[in-house]
């Protein structure tokens, strides 16, 4: 069967739409986020040039472990634009994970970011879920690197007895998470108990043990 040609102009058309609802690709050197300002724009205000200095462009936690204080095992410190103003605007960051022996980083997603983790220290099972509900998981160790499509449920855990520790790369200056667990359970206003008790196949009873569970230790999550 033969396909009538596109018209030039229309190829054109959806090259400039694409071009257009693309991220766009920093127009100067630098735009160093000025965190104080009160204007909203999709990103930060630059700040006066004359303003900027090195440590605007300069983090150094990550070069320790994290203090590991959550229920869950793990310590989470982000090198995001909030912690490194002059990240903004080039689509991209760094984050660092602790892992005490059975720690978890439970399933959660990034909204606006794909992600490259590397291990640091010890091993790692880790694992993402493709739309197709297919997992897709290995365990890696010192040295290995791991990928995370943006957007899909992943996860890392610590099976071993040592600590563990992962360096974490993401194509966004603040990819944004959202646990699955404490987004559904911990939301506020709350997700309704029928609607929780419909998609998990449980009572209302149990909606309220698991929020009353996840609610007492929410704050002391990373």
């Amino acid at each position: 069967m033969a396909f009538p040609a596109v018209p030039l102009s229309l190829l054109l058309l959806f090259a400039i739409l694409s071009y257009t609802f693309a991220d766009p690709v920093p127009l100067q050197d630098t735009c160093v986020a000025d965190l104080s300002s009160g204007v909203t724009i999709n990103g930060f205000v630059c700040k006066p040039s004359n303003n900027v200095t090195a440590n605007d462009f300069f983090f150094d936690g990550l070069k320790n472990p994290g203090r590991i204080i959550s229920p869950l095992g793990t310590a989470v410190t982000p090198a995001f634009v909030l912690n490194i103003p002059g990240l903004n605007t080039f689509g991209a960051s760094q984050a660092r994970v602790d892992f005490a022996p059975g720690g978890v980083n439970p399933p959660h997603t990034h909204p606006r970011a794909s992600e490259i983790i590397y291990i640091l220290e010890g091993e790692l099972e880790v694992g993402f879920i493709t739309t197709a509900n297919v997992l897709i998981t290995r365990t890696i160790t010192l040295g290995e690197t791991f990928i995370f499509p943006k957007g899909l449920v992943h996860f890392q855990i610590n099976n071993g007895v040592k600590n563990a520790a992962m360096l974490v790369s993401f194509n966004s200056q603040l990819p944004g998470i959202q646990s699955i667990a404490f987004t559904l359970f911990t939301a506020s206003p709350p997700v309704p108990d029928n609607v929780l008790a419909k998609a998990f196949q449980i009572g209302t009873k149990e909606v309220d043990i698991i929020k009353s569970r996840l609610a007492s230790i929410a704050g002391n999550v990373n």
